[in-house]
């Protein structure tokens, strides 16, 4: 996982923190959420980062929890109504989660007839509308284990939640909804199309062909920022893509939504070959995401109103 910003406008500094396999990245307030391979790891902010000896970060991210998951390959989080709630692929439901058990179902499209681990739609995107989760994306309709790879180009969905209403289909691997006023976006990866549905009318546009393969999208003051991938040259899905031979390069895409045009791009194809979700950290410059087992995480304690480094003995 990549952070980075500029505390001078003028140089940009880049961290990487590692983590197994990063999806959805979820950010409310204080708290912020990473969904990886079989965990879900917690993170909160409250630490004042001016007691931190490193200057360059405004914002410290120290590790608060683990939650073991085991591997439902998750999707898009988000924090809502007070919980996590996460797109389970592999089990094709939208779920929330408690301490007894992995996860618990909340809702499936109705075209699935069981919750079990069999990615039968791909199911992956999740916006929120009015506090609650409300619209998702899928792969396909199909109800048979892995069905999504067969027509991978046209067979994708936006739904709506909780009625599993079709707002659009025939969309090639939808990833990516996020609803700004009255419209929704999202990101048709497999062809490189920037795509708004009005959620009054249903009508689908065509906004930009970024003739790339685009997924994870956030939304700052008039400008969407777009993660761009390359392809994995092994995946026998994936180079059935048109916009495969034109994805050789990984980072992110400023694009204007007023002008409706590219502002600027980051190359970042020396620290990652994919990215799947982007997230915009607000009231900081450069964040600092503090992973577990870090000499900061284990050393710092953290109370209401306060904050301690308590440094470990040596052992003779």
């Amino acid at each position: 996982m990549i952070t980075f910003g500029s505390t001078n406008g003028i140089d940009i500094i880049k961290c990487a923190t590692p983590f197994k396999k990063p999806m959805g990245i979820a950010i409310k307030n204080d708290n912020l959420a990473i969904a990886c391979l079989d965990s879900l790891n917690f993170f909160s902010s409250k630490l004042d980062a001016n007691k931190v000896k490193n200057k360059q970060f405004d914002k410290i991210y120290l590790h608060r929890a683990e939650f073991n998951t085991s591997i439902l390959d998750l999707h898009d989080i988000h924090f809502a109504k007070g919980r996590l709630w996460g797109i389970n692929t592999v089990f094709s439901c939208l779920c929330t989660f408690d301490i007894n058990y992995s996860f618990n179902p909340n809702w499936k499209p109705h075209f699935i007839s069981k919750i079990v681990p069999e990615d039968r739609c791909h199911l992956n995107g999740l916006a929120i509308k009015d506090g609650m989760p409300k619209y998702a994306t899928a792969l396909s309709k199909t109800d048979y284990q892995e069905g999504w790879r067969e027509h991978i180009n046209h067979s994708g969905v936006l739904l709506e939640i909780p009625s599993s209403r079709i707002i659009a289909d025939n969309l090639s691997m939808p990833h990516s909804p996020l609803v700004i006023g009255n419209n929704l976006y999202l990101l048709e990866s497999g062809i490189g199309h920037l795509v708004k549905i009005n959620l009054e009318t249903d009508e689908k546009t065509k906004v930009y062909d970024f003739k790339r393969f685009i997924r994870g999208m956030t939304y700052i003051s008039g400008t969407l920022v777009i993660g761009m991938s390359k392809i994995r040259t092994t995946s026998k899905t994936f180079n059935k893509l048109k916009v495969s031979e034109s994805s050789g390069i990984s980072g992110l895409i400023l694009f204007n939504l007023e002008f409706g045009q590219i502002i600027g791009e980051m190359d970042l194809s020396n620290l990652v070959d994919e990215i799947y979700d982007v997230k915009h950290i607000e009231e900081s410059q450069m964040p600092a995401i503090v992973p577990n087992g870090h000499e900061l995480s284990i050393e710092t304690i953290t109370m209401p109103k306060n904050s301690f480094r308590v440094k470990r003995k040596k052992k003779n």
